[in-house]
């Protein structure tokens, strides 16, 4: 056998033969006595197991039987082997024929196997690729036919050789009778007979369908499209950065940044121009008194000598109410609810955000005072007909007003705090701003009057200190520096009863001084009040006994405390919700105390439709001021002390005001 490799091995009476055919295909022969009949196949674990010679091994003990050792198969493909011992001097033709019994054994061996062998034909054949499919299944019957043809050559060559045995080679196939119309339909897969039908029909079918993709030619239309894909792509280049030359320039730039006419000749200086700078960093006006001059109006019209003439004469009006007794609400809501905002009390005082608002103690007139982000007051007379015939606007600061009141002692004098250090009085009698107070090191915050003659004043700086004013002495400096223990002042109010006591809001803090026990180095306050979580914006005194606290705060509360002893801590006694976050472009809320009554409190209010709000200190709301003509937020308010007259000041320098 050409190629192949025999090894025989001798047992007692048994002869063992093993052959390795090319491709992996293995058979494995033992020769059997004349007497019995044997059958060698390739087998697997199962049929090993199953499997025994035709004859009953317990009777032969002497009979050899095959070695069932596993082989490899090639496409489901197994060869078996029949060895039939015979003598030819003892021949029949019927010797030659396998017995039924035996090959009807064989036959269940071989439907055992098909259906592993299915699976393995399927999971093979699924990946291949059909250009492959028809050179894979030409090559398998190509080998097949050789490995059976080496197989009857060597048993050709055994038959030769001995004169007694003789080994017949055949390959095991499949019987005729499992379909004689199938083997019709499969033509050319004749080597596939031990295949059951539909294996043998599907490799047709794939055969076919290789055969049918291979004359569209594709494998051919790939290669040309990707030549033609190739000749289309740019040969690849490094590109070369240019060499800069010494002189030329790195980029283009504007000329007239860098001052050139087209011709490269350079422009002449241009002239400068007066720098505007912004209304918290303008240079502070001159020192000394500063003419009351009208920047709408000329100030030698009939007119404004007139109006000057009107503030002159006013007659002393107390603000204070402590012999008059205190409303009801049930009256005090009647006289709010007749409270009207109409056309002609709605007018822009000033340029920019109001930040203070006055109302004049004035029974007979009313007249309206407003400073403004810019620095500028405003006042504004509504018994003037028309209305802007009624406005005068001042420029006494150059920074923002925070602080605006009219004096206790002499109505015709106003009196302004601005941020750029100045505390100013304006008296209509000599038409002049008086500066009362200058301090360029510090800013200043807020004010209040100490004495009810409005002779000192406290202030508060934006950097947490204090300075005690007195406006008999000569000179613009303070009488006293105090340090707190704040780091910054927002409000300062003094008590109305007990002067000697003021409070101080600061970031977070509120604090209770005594102006007798003042330390110049560091200040302790008498009281702490730590219940605010967030930034303050204002606390003031209730107007006639000082018994009440009113706090603003950044965290949406309104806090009322119980300040009727000042020398224990003041109890909180209601907290209000309330919207008090106005944004960048709006002025904080402030809560204030109406003037004629003790127990209630105005705010502004972000609400819609826009409002004023007034809070009893329970915690209820008593009035909403609300009318088509206010249709802005209201943050600066205050009513006056003796009259049903709320004004509202918003942060586009507009006044409106409520009036029965």
């Amino acid at each position: 056998m050409s190629g192949s490799r025999a090894a025989a091995e001798k047992a007692g009476s048994r002869q063992r033969l093993q052959v390795k055919v090319r491709n992996g295909l293995s058979l494995s022969v033992v020769l059997l006595p004349q007497s019995s009949w044997g059958i060698c196949r390739a087998q697997t674990k199962e049929d090993r197991k199953t499997w025994h010679p035709v004859n009953e091994y317990k009777e032969n003990q002497n009979v050899a039987y095959a070695s069932l050792r596993p082989v490899q198969t090639f496409l489901g493909k197994t060869a078996q082997v029949y060895l039939v011992p015979f003598s030819l001097s003892n021949y029949k033709p019927d010797q030659l024929k396998c017995p039924e019994s035996l090959l009807d054994k064989n036959s269940n061996n071989e439907v055992a196997c098909k259906k592993c062998k299915k699976a393995e034909v399927k999971e093979t054949c699924r990946g291949i690729l059909t250009p492959k499919m028809e050179a894979t299944s030409s090559k398998a019957e190509s080998t097949l036919q050789k490995s059976s043809s080496d197989v009857h050559t060597e048993s050709n060559k055994r038959q030769y050789k001995s004169t007694s045995d003789t080994v017949i080679l055949s390959a095991d196939t499949e019987s005729s009778q499992d379909g004689d119309s199938d083997e019709d339909t499969t033509s050319g897969l004749d080597d596939f007979s031990g295949l059951s039908p539909y294996e043998r029909k599907r490799l047709k079918n794939i055969s076919e369908n290789a055969n049918f993709f291979a004359s569209l030619h594709l494998s051919e239309s790939a290669a040309r499209l990707r030549e033609i894909v190739k000749k289309r792509q740019p040969t690849e280049s490094k590109r070369k950065k240019p060499k800069k030359k010494e002189n030329e320039t790195g980029c283009r730039r504007s000329m007239r940044l860098l001052k050139v006419d087209p011709s490269g000749v350079p422009l002449p200086a241009a002239p400068s121009q007066p720098i505007v700078v912004a209304d918290e960093s303008q240079p502070l006006l001159p020192p000394g008194p500063l003419e009351m001059t009208p920047e709408n109006q000329d100030d030698n019209s009939e007119p404004f000598k007139g109006f000057l003439q009107t503030w002159a004469e006013l007659s002393k009006t107390s603000s204070k109410n402590r012999g008059k007794e205190l409303s009801s609400i049930k009256s005090y809501k009647a006289n709010l609810n007749g409270m009207f905002i109409s056309e002609d009390t709605v007018c822009k005082v000033t340029r920019g955000s109001i930040f203070s608002v006055a109302l004049h103690p004035s029974e007979v007139r009313t007249l309206v005072a407003a400073g403004a982000k810019s620095g500028q007051v405003g006042l504004w007379d509504l018994t003037h007909q028309p209305k802007e015939d009624g406005i005068y606007i001042f420029q006494p600061h150059s920074q923002p007003v925070s602080c605006l009141y009219f004096s206790p002692a002499n109505p015709a004098h106003i009196l302004s705090l601005s941020y750029d250090g100045t505390v100013r009085c304006g008296d209509f009698s000599r038409a002049v701003f008086e500066e009362v107070y200058r301090n360029e090191e510090s800013s200043l915050s807020s004010f209040d009057f100490l004495a009810e003659d409005a002779s000192t004043l406290i202030v508060g700086h934006w950097d947490g200190s204090m300075s005690l004013v007195d406006r008999r002495t000569t000179g613009t400096s303070y009488e006293k520096l105090i340090n707190s223990s704040l780091s910054k002042i927002r409000t300062v109010h003094v008590h109305p009863v007990h002067r000697q006591y003021f409070i101080t809001a600061g970031l977070r803090d509120v604090h209770i001084y005594d102006a007798r026990c003042l330390n110049p180095s560091r200040s302790q306050p008498l009281i702490s009040l730590t219940e605010h979580t967030k930034s303050l914006a204002s606390a003031y005194f209730s107007p006639l006994t000082g018994n009440r606290l009113v706090t603003t705060c950044a965290d949406c509360k309104l806090r009322i405390f119980d300040s009727s002893c000042i020398s224990s801590q003041f109890p909180l006694l209601t907290t209000i919700r309330h919207n008090t976050i106005t944004g960048r472009w709006l002025t904080r809320f402030q809560a204030v105390w109406d003037p004629k009554q003790e127990d209630c409190f105005i705010v502004g209010s972000m609400a819609y439709p826009r409002r004023v709000e007034i809070f009893h200190e329970t915690g209820k709301q008593v009035h909403s001021f609300l009318g088509e003509c206010l249709a802005s937020v209201c943050s600066i308010n205050a009513m006056h002390p003796t009259r049903y007259i709320l004004a509202g000041g918003n942060s586009s320098g507009r006044m409106h005001v409520f009036m029965n």
